[in-house]
């Protein structure tokens, strides 16, 4: 079965086997989030992009061996299961540095612009995109034997950058360095996985970026 990325609450995860990662999504409520697991071929070795809700269900997914858990940003539907999942498998925690003052769990890796964070013997790039919150961070895996794979949490969807709760000056910011640190370094067949909600191409995106500058969100 290929990977489709449509997943819901309750529901089965999605399973993307490449050459050097496994990626796994999986749906979890109240607020249908997305959180991803990621698993180095080579190592086993495991990280967790946003440790959403439904602890039982996330520990489900990840198994006894869990290296770290990285918390896209500092809003509550993010982080409200990763204060059980840390007690339960010992992970690490990392998360943007100017958001990890705002999460009650305390932090172990600050991440900033630029950071490569590694699961196993995968690297992964970290960016920092400002507007949604002060601190949210992009992961970047530049797949040598493909594309890129572009984790966004609520910072990119289909249909436009995340919600800047109608402030102009943050919404500027953050479509500057959606269009500056993603659109225009990466290709259009970059794959988004977003924090809610289904994926998205670069390339499927793209063309309306003019139309959300114009919008104003």
């Amino acid at each position: 079965m290929s990977y489709h990325g449509a997943v819901r609450v309750g529901g089965p995860p999605d399973v993307r086997e490449l050459a050097h990662l496994i990626i796994t999504k999986v749906a979890v409520g109240p607020f249908d989030n997305n959180a991803y697991l990621l698993r180095c071929r080579a190592t086993d070795e495991q990280l967790l992009i946003d440790a959403a809700a439904d602890a039982p269900a996330l520990l489900e997914t990840v198994g006894p061996q869990l290296a770290t858990v990285v918390t896209t940003h500092r809003h509550q539907d993010h982080w409200d299961a990763l204060a059980e999942v840390v007690a339960a498998t010992g992970a690490r925690t990392a998360a943007g540095r100017f958001d990890a003052e705002a999460i009650p769990v305390p932090t172990d890796l600050l991440l900033s612009d630029g950071d490569t964070l590694r699961v196993g013997a995968v690297e992964l790039t970290v960016r920092h995109l400002v507007g949604h919150t002060p601190g949210a961070i992009v992961l970047i895996y530049d797949d040598p034997e493909g594309h890129p794979h572009v984790f966004t949490g609520d910072c990119l969807f289909p249909g436009g950058v995340g919600n800047t709760f109608k402030d102009p000056k943050a919404f500027q910011s953050l479509y500057r360095d959606v269009t500056t640190k993603i659109f225009d370094v990466l290709p259009d067949e970059s794959w988004v996985y977003p924090g809610h909600g289904k994926d998205t191409t670069l390339g499927a995106e793209r063309p309306q970026l003019g139309a959300w500058l114009e919008r104003g969100w």
